[in-house]
């Protein structure tokens, strides 16, 4: 009965090791795949950044100029017909 016990046990105590190891070596793999993509990567350069967050600034503030001329003009509507 004990020899069974014994079995069990080390079977389990190997599956256990197996499955470790498969693991560390997904992740292993993940993190060598995602360090070779990211030197793939062509970075912006300094000037690019900064010509793209002016346009984004600009375009943000045109969009709040719009969006309160929309509502001064709906309030002086909405007032004319109150």
């Amino acid at each position: 009965m004990k020899a069974k016990e014994e079995k069990k046990v080390a079977k389990a105590k190997k599956t256990k090791n197996t499955k470790n190891t498969k693991s560390k070596k997904k992740k292993q793999s993940f993190f060598k795949a995602v360090k070779t993509e990211l030197s793939k990567v062509v970075w912006p350069k300094k000037n690019e950044v900064l010509k793209y967050t002016i346009a984004t600034i600009v375009f943000v503030v045109i969009l709040i100029v719009f969006f309160l001329l929309l509502n001064l003009g709906l309030s002086v509507i909405k007032g004319i017909f109150a």
